[in-house]
């Protein structure tokens, strides 16, 4: 029903009875048009939404099956919604809203005597966000028996550039909304405040205090009633200290911070590293997103891995830096976050270093520091770092930023040390004019930076290095990638990078990013992981990270290449081998991987494909191909060059849970694949189509799951 001029018979029985008056709908945009408001523009489309619009993220909060909604063609569309004059006959005027917060240019206003006299507007004003209307109401009490009209306007473009509106009521009983800055004290005495989460709620800011002192907000999908999942706040640095949870708004019936549960386990973790969709071999935090790897480093024994991580949220957003370390690379332990957001904004991508002659002066007791930098990416953006003496506890630097903002959005630090000039040399990615740039900073002692030099070409998350050729110390080069892994080769003379090469492809594959190589690596490899973007919907987790990969330089008739190879390391994995016996294999001969079954498996071959067009993989449904006519490995048909070397193929996949890794041509092809795969589905297979190939070996490794210590 779709009411505006509504009988008042009944308001003063009702009144001198004591009892609240039946409220009043002025509109629930139930009907197939606006009738009888009046619309102008086109951002509202021709009539009411039936929820979400076409590109638009998933909408709810509304009631019945129509709402307002003002994203219809997209966010730059505008134009207003306005009713009939209708009288103020209740205390209260009721309304969920949502969409984009913009006071000036998306509101739903009240206006008597056409002035606008009370006006309210969306949530969101930021990336992500959520499209739940929320409900709100104005006390018109003051108001009363006037005549008004209700407008909604929609005058913004750009991102958040659209309003939701439903469920217009006059009440005399207010509605329940959302209140603010409620709060919740605690004192520490568990490891974990366990926070519930609801994927896709309104984003509230929750405020952690300590002994009253502000340490950190973050921006999360608080769960109002039953939690999807259970996010662990690591609380154990504050033992015995007063800890509150303030947050910035909340709805009134909302259970949320009641809810918060402190204990010294993750909440419903029962089946923690065992979930359908975790890879077992892959890195993925206990819980929440992660991105970029950061700030890889081998120190005090220990292989370092932090990434970028949203501990509150399934999707991107808070960014932290996660902590986990390894003996061996496989086997890795999650420790408290080690870089909180602060008032200079979240903490972005960087590197990490040794500093083995402490330069810096923040070693002590005759023992280097570990030197962390990264991205403080706030107003302005810019770059800073931290350090520790045991590699668990992180001190920002006091002096802070190292390099103050060149444009906005430069990121992503990455540090080396430089034998020759004995200094440091750090290279971040800077946009100038709308030309993707790294510029090259120098510095004695990790404080006083001076800027070198810079190279146009290279998008975000620069990995530099230099390695040997063939394992020729005598003959080195310097390789400078960005975040898709595309390379160019060239030298370095501690200022200058100076390219040899064109730019050539990395990884063949899809969803490999950002990939980053340990610093300090004590036998000299470059150990390379990549982000691997696995989504992994439904857990309460999300990504993870590539196998760790031998990264070398090869010569080759076309020069020096870069080849990936999984690392010795993965080896320790290996539960269960079978050593398949040489053969000349033709279409229609028995499989010979039919007798195993496998979820996690490596599978590695030598074949020459003589006679054969494809000799084709089939693991677990993802099919990889080697075309031998055309000299090209694919995987699920995502094809790349893999050329024959010394007329052989040699090719190695692995496969997880959540994908496949699969090598070719020594490490020269190199494709990864996320896939989420069917658990029940475990079947290998082998054949070779259009001739004989000669399989020289061929080994298939059933694999142990690297978070199982036994």
């Amino acid at each position: 029903m779709n009411t505006l001029l509504k009988t008042t018979a009944l308001f003063a029985a009702f009144s001198s009875t004591g009892f609240a008056a039946p409220e009043i709908v002025l509109a629930d945009f139930e009907k197939s048009t606006y009738e009888p408001w009046t619309v102008t523009g086109e951002a509202f489309g021709p009539g009411p939404a039936q929820g979400a619009l076409p590109g638009q993220m998933g909408v709810d909060g509304f009631r019945g099956k129509g709402l307002v909604n003002t994203f219809f063609n997209g966010d730059d569309t505008i134009g207003t919604l306005t009713s009939p004059e209708f009288r103020i006959d209740r205390k209260f005027i009721g309304f969920l809203i949502g969409g984009g917060k913009n006071e000036q240019g998306l509101a739903l206003q009240l206006l008597v005597d056409g002035k606008v006299v009370r006006s309210a507007t969306g949530n969101n004003d930021r990336p992500g966000g959520s499209e739940e209307l929320q409900q709100e109401s104005w006390d018109v009490s003051d108001l009363a028996g006037k005549k008004a009209v209700l407008k909604i306007v929609d005058d913004a473009k750009g991102g958040w550039g659209h309003l939701t509106v439903d469920q217009i009521v006059q009440t005399d009983t207010k509605p329940k909304g959302v209140v603010s800055g409620v709060e919740r004290s605690f004192t520490a005495t568990t490891r974990y405040l366990n926070i519930p989460i609801k994927n896709g709620a309104p984003h509230r800011v929750v405020t952690l205090l300590v002994d009253g002192k502000v340490i950190v907000r973050n921006d999360i999908e608080l769960a109002d009633g039953p939690a999807d999942w259970w996010a662990p706040m690591d609380v154990s640095a504050w033992k015995g200290k007063k800890l509150t949870l303030r947050v910035d708004k909340l709805h009134e019936d909302s259970k949320a911070l009641a809810a918060v549960d402190p204990g010294n386990e993750i909440k419903n973790a029962d089946n923690l590293y065992e979930e359908p969709l975790r890879g077992q071999f892959h890195f993925s935090p206990m819980r929440g997103w992660n991105n970029d790897p950061n700030g890889m480093v081998f120190y005090n024994g220990e292989y370092h891995l932090f990434f970028q991580h949203n501990p509150y949220g399934w999707a991107w957003g808070n960014m932290t830096w996660g902590h986990a370390v390894s003996k061996d690379m496989v086997h890795w332990e999650e420790l408290p976050s080690a870089l909180l957001p602060d008032e200079m904004g979240p903490m972005f991508s960087g590197g990490a270093v040794v500093d083995w002659k402490n330069t810096s002066g923040f070693g002590k007791d005759g023992k280097p520091p570990m030197v962390v930098f990264y991205t403080a990416a706030g107003n302005p953006t810019v770059q800073c770092m931290a350090y520790s003496n045991d590699g668990r506890h992180f001190t920002k630097y006091e002096g802070n930023p190292i390099i103050k903002e060149i444009s906005g959005g430069n990121r992503d630090p990455k540090v080396v040390w430089h034998e020759p000039t004995k200094s440091w040399v750090l290279v971040f990615y800077v946009e100038l004019g709308g030309v993707h740039t790294m510029h090259f900073f120098t510095s004695p002692n990790l404080k006083e930076w001076t800027f070198a030099s810079k190279i146009d070409g290279f998008f975000e998350c620069p990995e530099f290095f230099e390695a040997p050729v063939d394992g020729d110390a005598t003959k080195k080069k310097w390789v400078l990638s960005g975040a898709s892994s595309d390379y160019r080769i060239g030298s370095f003379d501690g200022k200058t990078f100076t390219p040899e090469t064109s730019m050539l492809p990395g990884q063949r594959g899809k969803d490999f990013y950002a990939a980053q190589a340990f610093s300090d690596q004590p036998d000299g490899r470059h150990i390379l992981i990549g982000w691997w973007r696995t989504e992994t919907r439904g857990m309460p987790f999300n990504q993870s990270m590539s196998i760790p990969l031998d990264l070398r330089l090869v010569q080759t008739a076309e020069g020096p290449r870069l080849t990936y190879t999984p690392v010795k390391e993965l080896e320790a994995l290996r539960a269960k081998s079978h050593r398949i016996a040489p053969q000349s294999l033709k279409p229609g001969d028995k499989n010979p991987l039919d007798d195993i079954r496998a979820e996690l498996v490596e599978v590695r071959a030598e074949f020459e494909p003589g006679e054969a067009d494809e000799v084709i993989f089939n693991i677990r449904d993802v099919m990889v191909v080697y075309d031998a006519k055309k000299q090209e490995f694919s995987v699920n048909g995502h094809r790349a060059p893999a050329p024959l070397i010394d007329g052989k193929q040699r090719i190695t996949i692995f496969c997880d849970r959540t994908g496949v890794e699969a090598f070719a041509s020594d490490g020269l092809c190199f494709i990864p694949m996320p896939i989420n795969l069917k658990g029940e589905n475990r079947r290998l297979y082998l054949e070779t189509r259009g001739g004989a190939a000669k399989i020289a070996s061929l080994e298939v490794h059933e694999l142990r799951s690297a978070w199982k210590t036994k």
